[in-house]
């Protein structure tokens, strides 16, 4: 018999971040997003805890800013990401 150990998953930043996403800027319940995404409660709410602690030096205005910032870099990228795809889709059609 082989004794195997358990493993564990190992989640990417990207995802950790995302599946905060869904609870503090998509609205989900924490249950409802770790059952979507197959992860205990317990997981979901330490990455929420680590990740939405407040910027040390920054007050409540600043902080607000950085967050609106973050918010309107990530939609900025997603844009980005759309049109790259969609100019590479009408360059071939062009060749």
């Amino acid at each position: 018999m082989e004794n195997k150990k358990p493993t564990r998953n190992r989640y990417t930043d990207e995802f950790r971040k995302e599946a905060v996403a869904l609870v503090t800027e998509q609205g989900y319940s924490v249950k409802e997003a770790a059952q979507s995404l197959g992860l205990s409660e317990q997981l979901l709410y330490r990455w929420k805890r680590k990740l939405t602690q407040p910027e040390p030096g920054l007050d409540d205005k600043e902080r607000e800013e950085l967050k609106q910032l973050r918010k309107e870099n990530k939609r900025l990228k997603m844009e980005q990401e759309i049109l790259k795809k969609a100019s590479a889709f009408f360059a071939k059609d062009m060749l």
